[in-house]
């Protein structure tokens, strides 16, 4: 099949060449690997990928076999870091068929990262055609169950070159990975620690934007917390190092006595779809919602109080993880005993269940694929 432009909803997208991958894992070895696959270690059979140049502009949309890339040592992503990146995943419904969930935010998001890092924006109705297009190849490879297949959209400078200016080309390409359930019997609340020597964001710089290299500015504080016994690290802002922004992979919520829920306001936080969807959700059910700043002296005094009754992370990974207890190098302190409350389990009961298909789906959310 040759490439060519059609439009969907007024916007143009590409049509895909499909070439579906004359070695396909057996049905035998990939029942074996979706048994227990763990999380990003096993992978389907195929992924798509578009490319960039000023003069084809995005073209060439294939879906074939998943492959390396050949990259010359100049390729510009090596050296100046443009890079960005997505993830969600898709659902296996009672019934047999697939479920996305809020794909058009993510290409939203994606295309608001390409802006910021200074790429080539991806028409939000491409992005989303090369999702579902390696979804449908690699169906078989969607698990049952509590699993989900985690869906990786990326995007590479790939100009040769050594000087310090935005690429002229790019890469842009989906890989799948299936996935178990996050937590093994049930979500159980996890421990962070406090970093108070990194930050992750500051005011005008990449904090909204989804790109590795705030990734791997977080992990050496990650290391920090895993070396205090903690599961997760939570930042304070750049400027005062007193007010908690996110986690380093989830946004955060607090929950307080009167029923009502706060969560930090977005500006150097990642605008986190999950986050999103609880506003949302709570919002409706007539929760009240303050997305305003909220200080780590303020987090020990309520937990202290009793006026804070939960706290929990959230992201596309986990959904929700429940926080119980916090470390610091001015002390330790528990939330609702260090046990996961029933607000954070209620929101991802919800979440998890109109995922799946399992529970109507007022916001029109969640996209058939199959």
């Amino acid at each position: 099949m040759g490439v060519s432009l059609d439009t969907i909803d007024g916007a143009m997208t590409l049509k895909f060449d499909v070439q579906p991958t004359a070695n396909p894992t057996p049905p035998t070895a990939r029942t074996e690997k979706l048994a227990n696959p763990g999380f990003g270690r096993v992978f389907t059979d195929h992924m798509a990928v578009v490319r960039y140049n000023p003069a084809k502009g995005w073209h060439g949309a294939r879906v074939e076999s998943r492959a390396s890339f050949s990259l010359d040592p100049a390729t510009a992503v090596l050296h100046y870091a443009q890079e960005i990146f997505e993830g969600l995943k898709a659902y296996k419904r009672d019934d047999g068929g697939v479920n996305l969930f809020r794909p058009d935010a993510n290409a939203r998001r994606f295309r608001n990262s390409a802006e910021r890092m200074a790429m080539a924006p991806l028409p939000e109705p491409v992005f989303i055609e090369a999702i579902e297009q390696l979804v449908r190849i690699d169906r078989a490879w969607v698990p049952g169950g509590e699993g989900s297949l985690y869906l990786r959209p990326f995007m590479i400078a790939n100009e040769v070159f050594l000087g310090v200016k935005p690429s002229a080309e790019y890469i842009f390409a989906v890989i799948a990975s299936p996935v178990g359930s996050y937590f093994k019997g049930g979500p159980a609340p996890v421990s962070i620690w406090v970093s108070e020597n990194y930050t992750r964001a500051a005011v005008g710089g990449t904090g909204t934007v989804k790109c590795g290299g705030n990734y791997a500015a977080s992990l050496r504080a990650q290391a920090e917390a895993i070396d205090r016994g903690c599961d997760q690290v939570v930042f304070l802002d750049a400027v005062e190092r007193r007010y908690i922004e996110e986690l380093g992979g989830m946004n955060i919520f607090f929950v307080f006595d009167d029923g009502s829920l706060s969560t930090p306001p977005l500006g150097t936080i990642l605008p986190g779809i999950t986050r999103d969807s609880i506003i949302t959700l709570a919002k409706e059910s007539g929760t009240r919602v303050r997305e305003e700043p909220y200080t780590i002296d303020q987090w020990r005094s309520d937990a202290a109080s009793g006026r804070l009754k939960e706290a929990f992370a959230c992201g596309t990974a986990a959904v929700i993880s429940p926080i119980g207890k916090v470390c610091s190098a001015h002390g330790d302190f528990t939330i609702n005993g260090g046990a996961a409350g029933p607000v954070a389990m209620g929101f991802r009961k919800k979440l998890v269940d109109i995922q799946y298909g399992r529970a109507a789906d007022a916001h029109n959310w969640t996209r058939k694929v199959l």
